[in-house]
């Protein structure tokens, strides 16, 4: 079948036998943007030599350049590393040196013996995991297929979030095993914390003066032939974000409910920007106004004294409130707050072998919990150098601009609980669910190429959701919708309580009803004395599920990483093995190779 984002009819028209047609639509099928642009600038220049002009420049051969070039692999689960890798890789470019970029799900594995000079830019996720597109490259590079690698010089920049105990734990990995295989360190690996470019910043540039050391310029700039287009840079982005209105905030949990679930609409009318179902939008939130007093009456601290930090000077209270984490605890905080109040509780918590109760520590607590339970004196300036910078949030788009035009719909839990010593929110959620309807609110679009919809509408989707992992998938239904797609779609949806908690239920039964939802199976895992979680229902529906994907279907899930994509993961295993006649190590291979071909995404946090 064609992809959906072609006419037919430009198909029909296409002067290629259909024998040629069949693999070209086999080829495209599962290529991203970039692999996309790729292939038209190699076709291009293909072109150009056919009619007897200047071939235009296509990429070598790995193996023709392989010695003189610089590859720049990224694994990204946010888009940090992308972000990273392509600043790199064009500083690299603008330098002279040939160098290629490539998402770590795109590299050739079987081009790693011959590589002479890597950079690898990753993240690491929840309890210590690649993100989804690096898992196959970091199990190779792990595995004992890995060749040696004498003959490679590289370079790891880890990216990660030290309210985690595995903190950038998958580039230490990949560093070490390099090493390990033979390969020499040509720049030492740095760890970045949500402080990205405090770290990020001086690793590039040495990244950067160790290549052109490594390399030989190539030729002049000017000879080089683009292989796609130059993008216009949009208005808005992370660093320069658009002051979207609040259209709607409305509730979506009934009264009983444990949960505060917010439908949140947002105007992007004006801002140029656009997006994809599976994209997120980006947030930068503000801290609550009273948390921050409680860090001031807590510190006996000035708001209004200023504080200079980075070449800025602010209020300590606009400090707090704008630009540094509060609702986040890491562990280095806890170091310096445990030298502050000369705590030996803390220090023993920060033990290597307390390493369980610290993470719990980090997951429970905020910064206010620290400071209202250990006494300790902190001036303003310790204070804002001590803490993190306040980071966007991303929250999964559950819209699609089809139906909605210039607005982003979110799916959003408030996070708010009672404590010892008061309430808690989180900074960005608490902001969406207090806002009024006409607040300007700074956002911007994350693009998340690994999340996309097939492009052949006749594929069937399968989308696993629990609780707010729902909200990609009403913009995948309402997108399928519009492009007309004639593949199936079945939606799998969980939370605690049918009656509180069944979140968008009057259009999930208005899409089974119109025929735009095939199949919906529910899972209320508190409606009943044992509980039920969408896992179950998958090995419930194991002989459909198998039959659905041996026939092209395309899965998705969306949610928790720390458990909820595990135990789904687990449970589609389980699937593939009874219903497959497969062991446990063939079902896991089944599972990556749907994964490599782009049939099974992940969008987990």
């Amino acid at each position: 079948m064609p992809p959906a984002t072609m006419p037919a009819s430009a198909l029909l028209a296409a002067p290629l036998p259909e024998d040629r047609l069949a693999p070209l639509l086999r080829l495209t099928d599962g290529l991203d943007r970039d692999g996309l642009w790729w292939l038209s600038g190699y076709a291009a220049g293909l072109a150009r030599a056919a009619a007897g002009g200047v071939p235009a420049a296509v990429p070598a051969l790995p193996e023709a350049r392989s010695g003189e070039r610089l590859s720049v692999v990224y694994g990204s689960q946010t888009g940090n590393a992308k972000r990273l890798a392509e600043q790199l890789a064009a500083q690299a470019e603008q330098a002279g040196l040939a160098v290629r970029l490539l998402r770590a799900d795109a590299y050739p594995t079987r081009e790693l013996k011959d590589e002479r000079l890597l950079y690898v830019v990753i993240s690491t996720q929840g309890d210590g995991d690649p993100p989804d597109d690096a898992r196959a490259l970091v199990d190779y590079i792990a595995g004992k297929r890995a060749p040696e690698l004498k003959q490679l010089r590289y370079a790891v920049l880890g990216l990660g979030d030290s309210s985690y105990p595995q903190f950038c734990a998958i580039g230490q990995k990949l560093d070490a095993r390099l090493a390990e295989l033979g390969a020499t360190r040509l720049v030492d690996r740095a760890d970045a914390d949500l402080d990205i470019d405090s770290v990020a910043g001086p690793w590039l540039q040495q990244a950067l003066g160790a290549a052109k050391d490594a390399l030989k310029p190539s030729a002049p700039l000017a000879t080089v032939t683009p292989l796609r287009p130059l993008p216009t840079a949009p208005a808005h982005g992370r660093d320069a974000p658009f002051a979207a209105e609040l259209l709607v905030n409305q509730r979506l949990t009934v009264r009983g409910s444990a949960k505060d679930v917010r439908h949140i609409e947002l105007s992007l009318e004006g801002s140029g920007l656009s997006y994809q179902p599976g994209d997120a939008l980006g947030l930068w939130p503000r801290n609550p106004p009273a948390l921050v007093e409680s860090v001031l009456r807590a510190l006996e601290l000035d708001g209004e004294a200023e504080v200079e930090h980075g070449g800025q000077r602010l209020p300590l209270r606009q400090w707090l409130g704008e630009k540094r984490e509060l609702t986040r605890l890491a562990r280095p905080f806890v170091a310096s707050h445990a030298a502050h109040a000369r705590s030996d509780e803390l220090n023993r918590l920060l033990a290597p072998d307390n390493a369980p109760a610290l993470t719990q520590l980090l997951a429970d607590a905020q910064v206010i919990d620290l400071l209202q339970r250990y006494d300790g004196a902190w001036s303003g300036e310790e204070l804002v150098a001590a803490l993190r910078p306040l980071t966007p949030r991303l929250y999964s788009i559950a819209s699609s601009q089809k139906l909605v035009g210039d607005e982003a719909h979110l799916t959003v839990a408030h996070v708010e609980y009672a404590s010892e010593h008061g309430t808690r929110w989180g900074a960005a959620s608490h902001l969406l669910a207090a806002a009024e309807e006409g607040a300007r609110l700074p956002v911007y679009i994350e693009a998340n190429e690994r999340f996309r919809l097939p492009r052949d509408g006749a594929r069937d989707v399968i989308m696993i959701g629990p609780g707010t992992g729902v909200a990609p998938f009403r913009g995948f239904v309402q997108e399928r919708a519009a492009d007309g797609a004639s593949g199936r779609n079945w939606l799998l949806f969980g939370n605690p309580h049918f009656r509180s908690d069944f979140l968008y239920q009057t259009e999930w039964q208005a899409a089974l009803k119109s025929g735009q939802l095939h199949r919906l199976d529910l899972a209320f895992s508190r409606d009943q004395i044992r509980k039920i979680y969408v896992q179950d229902r998958l090995r419930q529906a194991g002989r459909d599920l198998y039959d659905w994907l041996e026939g092209g279907a395309h899965l998705y899930v969306c949610g928790d990483a720390t458990r909820m994509a595990r135990d789904v993961h687990a449970a589609l295993r389980d699937a593939v093995i009874e219903n497959g006649g497969k062991n446990a190590e063939d079902a896991e291979d089944y599972l990556s190779t749907l994964q490599q071909q782009g049939r099974y995404a992940r969008d987990v946090y």
